[in-house]
């Protein structure tokens, strides 16, 4: 989730929202945060030695896996510049890539092209520039796993950070159709006037993101955070239909009976029951820094 302060004085956090392709096979269409699948290059040793800010033991740490954890850091500064052309990364010099400049703008162009392409691989183009990641400036926020008994099933890693200057997204023209800066509050009711599509974690993590006012509050709230639990939803059969419970809601934890015939419809109506904010309680909750979960033990 990149972030930056836009003209609304009052609450002027916006954050960038990408529209996925209408041909696409998962959630065509839908409004997105810019993000993709890890690639084996991502868990290596060339990745870490142009990463600054983190090493792998401690976004290991972070994600609470043994090892291999800074790849998902990698994977997000790569998805973000493959997909928006936003590029979290230093020169040489210690400068933000300034796509402003029409020389700059145009070389890093050819460079996504050449990705998109697979005429060059994202590292090549790190050492080429003599740029070095800013994976310290991305901060982790949230973990969703899509619930058992759904056709294509993703555990997916959210992280946030401010956009960098200088530099506008731009949509891929592939993966995504158009992009837009957009304040949290009026993402969500685009999306309860069936103007804009969500699913159910962009859902939850624009209400997580829109209780803070500037982008410097949530970086800061995002910087302090202690655990991030994962969230796995359950789709479970209720007397009115199916339904969505989280972790901690009454019945989670019975034991999991038959994927309910109306499993779809029940996650739509989820995600609208979020938007308007009558379901959902664990995943609404505002970000635990690690000085409240240290005083709760």
């Amino acid at each position: 989730m990149v972030v930056r302060d836009g003209p609304d004085r009052a609450a002027p956090l916006e954050v960038l929202m990408l529209r996925r392709s209408l041909r696409a096979d998962f959630v065509g269409g839908a409004h997105v945060f810019p993000g993709g699948a890890l690639d084996p290059t991502d868990a290596t040793a060339r990745a870490e030695r142009v990463c600054t800010g983190r090493d792998d033991a401690g976004a290991s740490a972070i994600l609470g896996v043994g090892s291999g954890g800074l790849a998902y850091w990698v994977a997000a500064v790569r998805e973000c510049f493959e997909e928006s052309g936003l590029l979290l990364a230093r020169t040489a010099d210690g400068a933000i890539p300034a796509f402003d400049d029409p020389g700059v703008a145009a070389r890093f162009s050819l460079h996504r092209e050449r990705l998109h392409a697979r005429a060059a691989s994202f590292l090549d183009v790190c050492e080429e520039e003599g740029l070095t990641l800013d994976v310290g400036a991305l901060h982790y926020f949230a973990h969703w796993i899509t619930p058992e008994g759904a056709a294509r099933r993703y555990d997916t890693r959210f992280f946030v950070a401010a956009a960098p200057e200088h530099q506008t997204p731009t949509h891929d023209a592939r993966e995504t159709i158009s992009e837009m800066w957009v304040r949290p509050a009026d993402a969500l009711e685009r999306h309860r006037a069936g103007a804009m599509e969500l699913i159910l974690p962009t859902i939850c993590n624009l209400q997580a993101i829109g209780r803070f006012g500037t982008a410097a509050d949530l970086l800061a709230a995002a910087s302090a955070l202690g655990d991030v639990p994962a969230i796995l939803p359950r789709v479970v059969a209720g007397s009115g239909g199916a339904r969505v419970l989280l972790p901690g809601d009454p019945g989670y934890e019975d034991p999991a009976p038959a994927v309910p015939p109306d499993f779809d419809s029940a996650v739509r109506r989820a995600s609208m029951q979020a938007a308007e904010g009558t379901w959902g309680s664990q995943s609404l909750s505002p970000p635990r820094s690690r000085r409240s979960h240290d005083a709760r033990g």
